[in-house]
């Protein structure tokens, strides 16, 4: 790619640290990636010295695409491109021994971390909400507080019990070799900080650390970063403070800053052109943002012309808005040609997205919703999923440890913290550990009975499966553990609890379709197990794949993407900015948000907003977004301010718009 004098010089710079300031559409992926290209090629650096970090698989897939068109395959080789996550989970495999760790250490996603804890929760008595205890643990571990200070700094009861519960969890994610999410940053903190080899070792290999999205590092991370990186700063952090829209996840836009501190060498380049949007939505864009307080100040321009005025829909009330959004689509679809998938509707929070879902159906527009449930994701299916796992491979502790109180069979934490300790001290699974004689010397009686009976059914079951019919054997195992009782128990009304019976129904279904394939019969179940988590992990790539639909989402799902033409909808006060940021007084992220949202749009960018909205079964008056009045006036024009019908006027295009496509095709 040509490099303007900014993103070269930021390339070419590795003496001293380095901050790249890289505003929205600034080409900042590019710049990464040929920095590693020119680290290689024309200093010589060995692929197996660089690591570069960045926060989402489809980033770092990204940038490996786009180096594989520049370097050979021996230049590629020992390259590191990856998630922190990924990273630390790469340190602990290698030296997590070092704190206790063994080989084999399994990973708790959300859900199973959810399951812990909320046993946890049970045998404790506590009266404490589990995914407010979650949120709890997450931030102590991302801040470095252990159990033993958040007891310290407990200020009533409920914070007490919930240190009290969070050293029991992390006793009992050790004694089962396991770690969760926030243990991937937290832990090979821990190991770099207190083993000075290792840490020393590390050092040694990391000769350039190119970290993306800086200004989305939160304390875990960025103390991550500095373990890694040495006095010296072999460090390149790209980031834009102005995008920072994560703190709700512990993001920390004051990093960014606070690299000046720890390295007062650092040098700062800003990367203001900007590639994608036009002369006028930047201009909006940076009048929004400029009422924000900034450390480093930068302005995005942009040399791809004047652009279409933006424009403000004042609505009627939400459905009117929706009507409206989704004939402004057809219209235009129809009439200029355009793609479906080069529109994008943008809102601030998921629910309103029921509406424009109604009005696309209606008018038969293909969409899709980025970051809605995967099939996968839905409890049942998790469910199942980890039974079947669990018959293929019993030595997979975290699916017996999803498997062995669902449905409940009476054993709490204390009984799973003996067994992952048994399991530790045999260097075994928690499964193989069942069936151990030195098993009775930590438990007895009923906890004892009750995992032996369940390690003996699964023997049995897995059994059979190899033997059997598969679809008999996985239909048998849904009513040995009488999981229809379960799942009807554990939802609120029966509808929903129909729905997830209904959703195991369709898993059966592709069970039986991938057992009696024509081109490979009768596949043995851990084949059958196999594609499935094969294809769970590919729908999730392909949720990231834009396809010929209008794609629908959040703002915050919409930051790193860009589409031709944008309505960010229901632009009004508690909504954007968000009541509880307003009662919070962090509007400033808020507009950072809004900003975000604005500068994903090349050519079109139209706001909607409702005059009345309804919720809770009350209509209520709403106000514009106080970032609409930041807008320059000569850059936007405003439709529907004085009472016009804005959604008989997009009916009556789209059907003008229809009427012309039958024509067409009838030939008349």
């Amino acid at each position: 790619m040509g490099l303007n004098p900014q993103q070269l010089a930021a390339v070419r710079h590795f003496e001293t640290p380095l901050l790249v300031l890289a505003g929205a559409g600034s080409g900042k992926t590019g710049v990464i990636t040929q920095k590693i290209a020119w680290l290689i090629e024309k200093q010589h650096y060995s692929p197996q010295s660089i690591i570069a970090v960045t926060f989402t698989n489809k980033a770092s897939m990204e940038m490996k695409a786009r180096l594989k068109k520049q370097l050979s395959p021996k230049q590629m080789r020992g390259l590191t491109i990856s998630t922190f996550h990924r990273l630390g989970m790469d340190m602990l495999h290698k030296d997590g021994a070092a704190i206790g760790l063994r080989k084999g250490f399994t990973i708790l996603d959300q859900g199973d971390s959810a399951s812990a804890l909320r046993e946890l929760i049970r045998e404790a008595n506590s009266a404490i909400e589990e995914r407010d205890l979650q949120n709890m643990i997450s931030h102590w571990k991302n801040e470095f507080i252990d159990p033993a200070a958040a007891a310290a700094n407990a200020v009533d009861d409920r914070d007490r019990v919930a240190a009290l519960l969070y050293a029991k969890y992390n006793e009992l994610l050790r004694a089962c070799n396991s770690v969760d999410f926030d243990d991937l940053i937290s832990l090979p903190v821990t190991l770099l900080r207190e083993h000075t080899d290792i840490r020393d070792k590390w050092r040694g290999r990391v000769r350039h650390l190119l970290v993306d999205e800086y200004q989305d590092t939160n304390t875990a991370q960025y103390e991550l970063v500095r373990m890694l990186v040495d006095k010296f700063g072999a460090l390149t952090a790209v980031g834009d403070d102005d995008q920072s829209i994560y703190s709700w996840r512990g993001a920390r836009p004051e990093n960014l800053m606070a690299l000046t501190v720890d390295y007062p060498n650092i040098r700062v380049i800003k990367l203001e052109q900007n590639y994608r949007s036009s002369q006028r939505i930047l201009r909006c864009a940076n009048a929004v943002i400029s009422h924000n307080p900034h450390e480093f100040e930068k302005k995005l321009w942009s040399d791809l012309g004047v652009g279409d005025m933006l424009r403000i829909s004042v609505c009627k009330h939400t459905l009117d808005e929706a009507e409206w959004v989704a004939a402004e689509i057809l219209t235009r679809h129809y009439q200029k040609d355009t793609r479906w998938g080069d529109f994008a509707i943008l809102y601030r929070s998921n629910f309103q997205s029921r509406a424009f879902e109604q009005a696309l159906r209606e008018k038969q527009i293909p969409y899709s919703i980025s970051g809605g449930s995967s099939f996968f994701d839905k409890v049942e299916i998790k469910d199942m999923l980890a039974y079947l796992k669990l018959l293929v491979n019993p030595d997979d502790d975290t699916a017996f440890l999803r498997c062995i109180n669902t449905p409940r069979r009476e054993i709490g934490p204390t009984t799973l913290g003996k067994l992952g300790g048994h399991a530790r001290n045999r260097n075994c699974s928690m499964f193989a550990a069942c069936h151990d004689l030195g098993l009775e010397t930590v438990l007895s009686g009923k906890a004892l009975h009750r995992l032996q009976r369940f390690a003996n059914w699964l023997t049995l079951t897995a059994d059979n499966a190899e033997r059997g019919d598969v679809l008999d054997v996985v239909k048998g195992l849904f009513e040995d553990i009488d999981y229809k009782d379960w799942i009807e128990n554990q939802f609120d009304s029966p509808p929903k609890a129909q729905r997830a019976l209904q959703n195991v129904e369709e898993l059966f279904s592709w069970i039986e379709r991938l057992a009696t394939d024509d081109d490979q019969k009768d596949q043995p179940l851990s084949d059958i197990v196999r594609s499935l988590c094969l294809h769970d992990m590919l729908s999730r790539q392909n949720d990231e794949t834009e396809d010929n639909q209008v794609q629908m989402m959040t703002l915050h799902a919409a930051k790193g993407l860009e589409f031709p033409h944008v309505f960010m909808v229901g632009m009004e006060e508690d909504l954007i900015p968000h009541r509880n940021s307003v009662e919070a007084d962090t509007v400033e992220e808020e507009r950072r948000l809004a900003y975000v949202g604005m500068t994903r749009a090349r050519h079109t960018l139209t706001f909607t907003r409702s005059r009345a909205r309804q919720q809770f079964g009350e209509t209520n008056a709403c106000d514009g977004s106080r970032f609409l009045d930041d807008l320059p006036p000569d850059d936007v024009n405003v439709i529907g301010e004085l009472g016009g019908d804005n959604a008989e006027q997009a009916r009556a295009a789209g059907k003008d718009a229809l009427q012309g496509l039958r024509a067409l095709l009838s030939g008349d």
